[in-house]
């Protein structure tokens, strides 16, 4: 396994920075199943009516790119959404179909939820992603070597390293943009009917991303965040988005980067460290 190298491909940057958004909305958690609870479907839609539209204002006030995780039933239900994001500039990645998670899933199941995908993100978007996020951040290897056959050339769903880095599973390798839950905004604030969960105070979720950032700043690497529109797009936690970025523009030389960008300039098309 290659440990990417960011310092010299930071150029002047002090560290770098991803954000990123799992734009999951009526199948986030397997939403079709409601069975006509009209209450908790709405909480879903309010990503996409709300939420997107807040984060996009926000990205596009600092003139920043970010990369957007979208399933394909998704991009299918909104394509007209999915369209503005790319117009905007930032970068549309895989997301699974049905927001399924891999390790519920038999073989056919999870290349069914991969090719679908695909599918959706070609005929609505004319796109071929570069990147994927496995739904529920959990990759089986049978998963990961499909993934490879489709020609991926990243994923970000795994945490071995807290830098860019090729992961390699049955011989087969992508780069990989590690994630963790302490920077991922559904931890602290998704909270479900059934299940429960925690609603937490933005102010204490703005103090640990910003301990992670100044973390990457001291070791010149890379860092992810992600995030969910029906969740930091709540109208009081989208200041913690402008506070991180704020903060983040006043103490370094940051560069904002897309997933699909840095995995081009720092590994090129095959994957190999340059």
């Amino acid at each position: 396994m290659k440990s990417g190298n960011l310092t010299e491909w930071l150029g002047d940057s002090d560290v770098s920075v991803s954000l990123t958004f799992d734009v999951d909305a009526d199948v986030g958690f397997d939403w079709r199943c409601l069975n006509g609870r009209l209450t908790s479907s709405s909480e879903a839609k309010f990503g996409m009516v709300r939420g997107l539209p807040r984060i996009l204002a926000v990205l596009q006030r600092y003139d920043i790119r970010s990369t957007f995780f979208v399933p394909g039933e998704i991009v299918e239900m909104h394509p007209e959404a999915i369209v503005d994001i790319l117009d905007r500039g930032h970068e549309v990645a895989h997301h699974g179909h049905y927001h399924l998670w891999n390790d519920k899933l038999d073989d056919d199941g999870q290349r069914d939820e991969i090719e679908r995908g695909l599918a959706a993100m070609e005929k609505h978007l004319g796109l071929r992603p570069l990147g994927y996020r496995s739904p529920g951040w959990e990759m089986t290897p049978q998963s990961f070597v499909m993934l490879s056959e489709h020609g991926f050339l990243y994923d970000s769903s795994m945490m071995t390293d807290d830098r860019p880095y090729v992961e390699t599973v049955a011989d087969r390798e992508l780069v990989e943009f590690p994630v963790h839950w302490s920077l991922d905004d559904w931890p602290f604030f998704g909270f479900q009917r059934d299940t429960g969960g925690r609603l937490a105070d933005p102010n204490a979720v703005l103090n640990t991303w910003i301990g992670e950032f100044e973390s990457a700043r001291s070791d010149k690497r890379h860092v992810t965040y992600t995030m969910h529109p029906e969740c930091i797009g709540r109208g009081y936690r989208i200041r913690l988005l402008s506070q991180l970025i704020e903060h983040i523009l006043a103490n370094c030389k940051c560069r904002f980067v897309t997933h699909g960008q840095i995995a081009r300039e720092l590994f090129g098309d095959t994957g190999e460290l340059l």
